[in-house]
């Protein structure tokens, strides 16, 4: 298992994003405010962010040699350790990065890994974190074991090379193999798990990360599973079994997504969302109050289809929608206008999801009555199709 360090909780670090033919100025500005807010999960503050225009990355630096030298000179007689870039980097970019800037150099996928990393409780996590952090560094091996041995400690060093440094790649692949059979045994056990829970139906919470569904899951499931401010609070599937009118079904709660997820990461937690893959139904959990929400809402489209999980029944949940308000209305906007704008927000979306909408504030407590009608009704829709002559063995 891959040994763990003490956070650097006073990392600081600078952060870099391309704006390219297929990222525009705006949407590179959105997603350093993500990698902002990773870079505070992983323990580090974002003291600076820089952008590039150019037309495609370089393919030595990734950025040019002029906006590198700025970024030195602003580097230079501060205490800043960590440069991190939005897109991922090759282990030559890595390497010649960090030749000219001095300090350790990570990409958007390097800080995932290292949340992951340290996130990680249980043996299937640990394992599944650790098969992605070797497969991500295999082809890197050039640049990321000298990058290690060189620069131990802090964020996007919780991996492979921090005990040692393994230049020979067979021993990585070897190691890659040992991680996927262990892997595949510990799938074998949740399997075998999710076989013995019998008929019930199954309801997963899905959902782009920190959006609330841990939150939810707690006040459905009357449990305390974790939940905080924090992006990938939940890396372990949790379920619990829940009964509403008499009427009881299993709830998950999964790993939230991200855009430009690790493709290592979703392949090595891919046994973990088999929650969702195996769910009769999913709530899709939406934050209405977060002002990229749409572009949120089509990565958990993307990445269910990739789970080819996307054809599911689906309960659309906007959550949040007293930040939304607050964020939205003026004080002084008169209350019909604040109800014609709220009731076109819901009759936009109750059409795009097909009448599957239902809009609450989790933290509030607010409108979970109707949310709860909503989900019985369609659990007993299905357990009615599913077991025509047993349905009085439910409820």
């Amino acid at each position: 298992m891959l040994e763990k360090k003490k956070k650097w909780h006073e990392e600081k670090a600078i952060l870099v994003g391309l704006i390219h033919k297929d990222q525009t100025e705006q949407q590179v500005k959105e997603y350093l405010e993500e990698l902002a807010f990773l870079a505070e999960t992983a323990g580090a503050t974002a003291v600076k962010r820089f952008a590039q225009k150019l037309p495609h990355p370089d393919s030595r630096t990734f950025i040019g040699k002029g906006k590198l030298e700025e970024i030195k000179r602003y580097i230079d007689g501060k205490d800043i350790q960590t440069a991190i870039f939005d897109d991922e980097l090759s282990g030559s970019q890595i390497t010649n990065i960090e030749k000219i800037l001095d300090v350790k150099v990570i990409d958007r996928s390097d800080l995932i890994l290292d949340i992951f990393a340290s996130r990680a409780k249980t043996a299937q996590a640990k394992t599944q974190v650790e098969l992605a952090q070797y497969q991500y560094v295999l082809p890197r091996l050039r640049g990321m074991w000298s990058h290690l041995e060189r620069l131990g400690g802090g964020i996007g060093t919780r991996g492979p090379g921090e005990t040692e440094i393994e230049t020979d790649r067979r021993i990585v692949r070897d190691k890659i193999s040992l991680l996927k059979k262990r892997l595949s045994e510990i799938d074998k056990q949740a399997s075998v798990q999710r076989k013995d829970r019998g008929e019930f139906i199954r309801v997963a919470l899905v959902g782009y990360t920190n959006v609330g569904k841990s939150t939810i899951m707690n006040i459905l499931s009357k449990s305390d599973v974790f939940a905080e401010n924090k992006l990938f609070a939940t890396l372990d599937t949790t379920t619990r079994k829940v009964v509403f009118d008499r009427t009881p079904f299993l709830l998950s709660d999964t790993v939230g997504f991200i855009r430009k997820l690790p493709h290592h990461l979703v392949e090595s937690f891919k046994s973990t969302l088999d929650e969702v893959r195996e769910a009769d139904i999913l709530l899709h959990v939406v934050d209405i109050s977060h002002p990229n929400y749409e572009e949120q809402l089509g990565v958990v489209h993307k990445t269910l289809e990739e789970l080819n999980a996307h054809n599911k029944p689906t309960i659309t949940i906007f959550n949040k929608m007293d930040l939304y308000e607050q964020h939205t209305f003026d004080p002084w906007l008169e209350e019909s206008v604040r109800e014609e704008m709220l009731k076109d927000l819901r009759e936009r979306w109750e059409f795009e999801t097909h009448g599957g909408a239902v809009f609450i504030a989790a933290i509030e407590k607010r409108n979970i009555e109707q949310l709860r009608s909503v989900i019985l009704s369609k659990v007993k829709e299905l357990y009615r199709a599913r077991y025509p002559y047993k349905t009085e063995h439910f409820y």
